[in-house]
C-alpha cells in the first residue's frame, strides 16, 4: 500500500502521512507534482491512502474511494425520530452521562448518535478490528466538519480504538459500561445502502461469537443491543429479545436487559 498526501501539503500533513505509512506497513511516497494515477502506476500498487487536512481517503483498484462521511440525514433522523418508533437510544435506555461501548464501529454512524446522546458527561469507545478502516475513521472523527458544532463535539469525544471486540470485552471488568452495542456486517447485505459498499471489502464480516455476547452481558450495567437485518436468525441464536421493526424498515434491533 502507498501512502501519500494531497497536493501542496503542509508539513503536519506530510508528518501524518509518514506516521500512517509506518503504522499500516505502507510505503510513504512524497506527492510532488505527480497525479494519484501516476503514483499508482509508478509504484505498481493499486492501493493508495491519501492524507488530506480534512481526513484521509483510501483508493483500492476500481472500488469507490473510502473516506469518513457520516450520513447526516441518518444522524438527524435519529435525533428527531418519533417516540412511537423505537431507535437504538430508546432500546438501549441511553441517557446523558452513560458509558457506551460500540463493539463494531464501521464508519461510526451509531457511535456518533450515542456520543451526542450521552453528552460531555458520558463516554463512547468505538472498537474496530481492521487496521485500514480504523485509521480512516479515527482520523475522520478528529477532522471532519459536519457544519453543526454540537455534532462536531460529539465526533471529537469518541475514543476510536483498534481492537477485536471479543478480546477487548474479555479484558474488561464486570459492569464497567452502561451499554454494549453491536452492529456487525449483515450476512444479508442491504444493497441499497451504497454508502456502506466501499467498506465491505475491508470490514470484519465474521459472525458474532456467543462468547462475545456472554462477555457483553458481564460488562454491561444496563443493556446489550444488536442491530441486524429484520429477517436475521442472529437474535434467536444469541439470545436477544427483538424490538418490533417498522413495516418499511429492513433493519431492527435486539436487546438483552441486565
Amino acid at each position: 500500500m502507498i501512502v501519500t498526501t494531497a497536493g501542496k501539503p503542509a508539513e503536519e500533513v506530510i508528518a501524518k502521512a509518514a506516521a500512517l505509512a509506518r503504522e499500516l506497513d505502507g510505503r510513504f511516497v512524497r506527492r510532488g507534482n505527480e497525479t494519484l494515477a501516476g503514483i499508482r502506476r509508478k509504484q505498481s500498487d493499486d492501493k493508495l491512502l491519501v492524507v488530506r487536512p480534512e481526513g484521509i481517503r483510501l483508493y483500492d483498484g476500481d472500488e469507490p474511494a473510502l473516506y469518513f462521511h457520516p450520513s447526516m440525514a441518518f444522524v438527524r433522523s435519529m435525533f428527531n425520530r418519533l417516540s412511537t418508533v423505537k431507535n437504538p437510544l430508546e432500546i438501549a435506555g441511553c441517557e446523558p452521562g452513560d458509558s457506551v461501548l460500540d463493539c463494531t464501529a464501521g464508519l461510526a454512524a451509531d457511535a456518533i448518535v450515542f456520543s451526542y446522546a450521552v453528552g460531555a458527561g458520558g463516554t463512547v469507545a468505538a472498537l474496530e478490528s481492521e487496521a485500514l478502516l480504523h485509521a480512516v475513521v479515527r482520523e475522520g472523527l478528529q477532522t471532519y466538519d459536519t457544519g453543526l458544532p454540537d455534532v462536531n463535539e460529539a465526533l471529537r469525544r469518541i475514543v476510536a480504538l483498534r481492537a477485536h471486540h471479543l478480546q477487548a470485552l474479555a479484558a474488561m471488568p464486570d459492569r464497567s459500561r452502561d451499554i454494549v452495542y453491536f452492529d456487525p456486517m449483515f450476512g444479508r447485505p442491504l444493497r441499497e445502502s451504497s454508502a456502506l459498499e466501499p467498506i465491505r471489502t475491508l470490514a470484519n464480516d465474521e459472525p458474532l461469537a456467543a462468547e462475545a455476547i456472554e462477555h457483553a452481558r458481564r460488562v454491561a450495567r444496563k443493556t446489550v443491543v444488536l442491530k441486524e437485518h429484520r429477517d436475521s436468525g442472529e437474535f434467536d441464536r444469541l439470545g436477544f429479545e427483538r424490538a418490533r421493526p417498522r413495516n418499511t424498515s429492513k433493519i431492527t434491533y435486539g436487546v438483552i436487559r441486565i
